[in-house]
């Protein structure tokens, strides 16, 4: 088999993440394959610090990110920047990832040109068009183009089987945004913001979903607030998402506590070893779900549902919806019962073990 061209095209910063651990290693093996990455834009400047962390220099930029975009633009943008470029380069593969909008339409462009699709994070499911919105209809309309199915556990293997998705197409390879971990997290991490929180049982809030706009979010930050007002040896970090209808919620609920600090967000080394230093997690985000396990923090998931019910079937992530109460109540637990947060802790992480990037790769290289 002869050099085979492969071309990653990623626009948002979880997609970075988790993807540029993959183009590391394929560049390890420039006799077997020419890597180009293209980056959509979908968002800049936090994409921007994911490429300088991992040392990832894009062969491509399509600039997609405008003020106030919307989906219409986004994917317009993508479709439109994608025809020239698959025409010059004609690559054998183009891989996308997980969920987002610059993947369905990257997935769409690339199948108009009847160009092969590898789906890394292939098979999450909600089986709720709405829930997460618009994520859970990028990603089936991501595996109804696909022709390699990468999927990060068996779970997601099952769901595409049960999908008709043809089983000689599906590689289980774990979570690529494990691997991530093994080059973000370090020792010898030191920061400002630590040093705050020494002596305090440290809290990472992260809370951007756009089904939770508007009183689901104000509920959540609610109840994460009269929790921590109760436990004084609390303090709590919450990276702030750039969505006006985001902070203006949180500036609204969380003003004034002191113990609670709304920072910008964080460059993925920061927050990596944030998390790894945290006590637990609340969050409405995805790929949280899969990180914070693998470094054994106990997560809850402040959604109704979660198209990663490993984590929940394997006790290291407890879904408590919306509701003040409900997360109350759970919050309140975890930090109130030793033994509650001790069976989160150490429940096994279903995710992968950091060598996923290292079994896509065989997989491309013809691997059974």
């Amino acid at each position: 088999m002869g050099r085979k061209k492969v071309m990653l095209v990623f626009g948002t910063r979880p997609e970075a993440i988790k993807m540029c651990p993959l183009v590391k290693v394929l560049k390890q093996h420039p006799d077997k394959f020419e890597t180009l990455v293209c980056v959509t834009g979908q968002h800049r400047e936090m994409l921007q610090q994911v490429l300088d962390t991992f040392c990832v220099i894009p062969d491509y930029d399509l600039h997609v990110m405008r003020p106030g975009q919307t989906l219409f633009d986004i994917t317009s943008g993508v479709l439109a920047g994608m025809k020239p470029l698959l025409d010059a380069e004609q690559p054998d593969v183009v891989l996308v990832h997980g969920d987002t909008t610059t993947s369905f339409a990257s997935a769409l462009a690339a199948f108009y040109q009847q160009v092969p699709v590898g789906h890394v994070e292939a098979g999450l499911r909600t089986h709720d068009l709405h829930s997460p919105w618009p994520e859970e209809f990028n990603r089936q309309g991501v595996d109804l183009l696909c022709d390699w199915y990468f999927a990060p556990t068996e779970t997601s293997r099952q769901n595409l089987l049960n999908e008709c998705k043809p089983d000689s197409r599906i590689w289980v390879t774990g979570n690529t945004g494990i691997d991530a971990l093994t080059t973000t997290v370090r020792q010898d991490y030191r920061h400002p913001l630590l040093d705050w929180a020494r002596g305090s049982r440290l809290i990472l809030v992260t809370a951007h979903r756009r089904e939770n706009l508007g009183e689901p979010m104000h509920r959540m930050f609610r109840a994460i607030r009269r929790v921590m007002e109760n436990h004084p040896d609390t303090k709590a970090l919450y990276p702030i998402h750039m969505n006006p209808l985001v902070r203006n919620a949180a500036h609204e609920e969380l003003d004034g506590f002191d113990r609670l600090r709304l920072v910008d967000p964080m460059d993925v080394l920061d927050f990596h070893n944030f998390l790894a230093r945290c006590h637990l997690v609340l969050t409405d985000s995805g790929g949280i779900q899969e990180e914070a396990p693998s470094l054994g923090k106990p997560v809850l998931v402040m959604r109704d549902t979660t198209e990663r019910p490993e984590g929940v079937d394997s006790g290291t992530l407890r879904l408590v919806g919306t509701s003040e109460e409900g997360i109350f109540e759970a919050f309140t637990e975890l930090l109130d019962d030793p033994a509650a947060y001790e069976a989160m802790s150490r429940a096994s992480n279903p995710y992968g073990d950091g060598h996923a990037s290292e079994r896509i790769v065989h997989a491309l290289c013809g691997g059974a």
